[in-house]
């Protein structure tokens, strides 16, 4: 008898989110679902709500209305150290390293929240996935170029040993060979760590090859869904988001 394969379950549910920054509202009753495994990506432009959504699942700043649930439970007023205990991690816009610190101090950084027993060999892994690292490993985060310091962002989230990997703009800035390294660790990430990935993304072209689904935000509201590569045959994708910018 053949099997069904099983159907996905869901990881991260955003139901209804309405978040507000003073009386202006960012996020206007936003769905999202993630299931365990996939790559989903947010895609709009400067100002739809992309970042706004990520730090909403980390708590900061809290939905004013509407629920999120992570691996069914319910983590909308849960404070962002409780939130990420629950194995969310996030590497976020800016990227937000400790430049006076040497890169090996930043590492151990993301590490706090977790048993000491797997730092070894989860800075072995973060080292196979971003060699550069362990060659820098005590040089000073400040003094490292753009890509290196994305590396050492997306590490250190990774040694929290998340379930689940927010990654808000990692191409930003980035020469294309920097960027297209960084997208091939990420899908490494998804696919060998069992790690599930949301992403936001100006890159859209980038953005949408990798990501199993896609979501376009418009003005704090979901406009458009569906298959990563359905996405990226829509005309008005195209025009919005690929003509020229690639």
């Amino acid at each position: 008898m053949s099997h069904m394969p099983n159907p996905p379950t869901t990881m991260l549910s955003i139901s209804g989110v309405h978040t507000y920054y003073g009386n202006i509202e960012a996020l206007k009753g936003i769905d999202v679902e993630i299931n365990h495994g996939e790559i989903v990506t947010l895609i709009g432009a400067n100002g739809a709500g992309k970042t706004t959504l990520l730090m909403t699942v980390c708590g900061t700043p809290q939905a004013a209305r509407g629920h999120i649930t992570f691996e069914g439970k319910d983590i909308t007023r849960m404070p962002t150290h409780e939130i990420v205990t629950k194995g969310i991690a996030q590497s976020p816009e800016g990227r937000r390293i400790f430049p006076g610190m040497t890169v090996f101090e930043n590492i151990q950084m993301g590490a706090m929240s977790c048993d000491p027993e797997y730092f070894d060999q989860d800075y072995t892994r973060v080292t196979e996935l971003f060699p550069i690292l362990k060659e820098r490993q005590n040089q000073r985060a400040g003094t490292l170029s753009g890509g290196e310091q994305q590396m050492l962002a997306i590490g250190r989230a990774m040694m929290s040993r998340p379930r689940l990997l927010l990654l808000d703009e990692p191409s930003l800035g980035l020469a294309p060979l920097i960027v297209k390294q960084i997208f091939e660790v990420i899908a490494e990430i998804n696919q060998t760590d069992n790690v599930t990935v949301m992403l936001v993304e100006q890159n859209a072209y980038h953005a949408l090859r990798l990501a199993h689904r896609g979501y376009v935000l418009v003005n704090g509201k979901i406009a458009m869904s569906g298959p990563g590569s359905e996405l990226l045959e829509r005309p008005e994708i195209r025009a919005a988001y690929l003509e020229g910018g690639r």
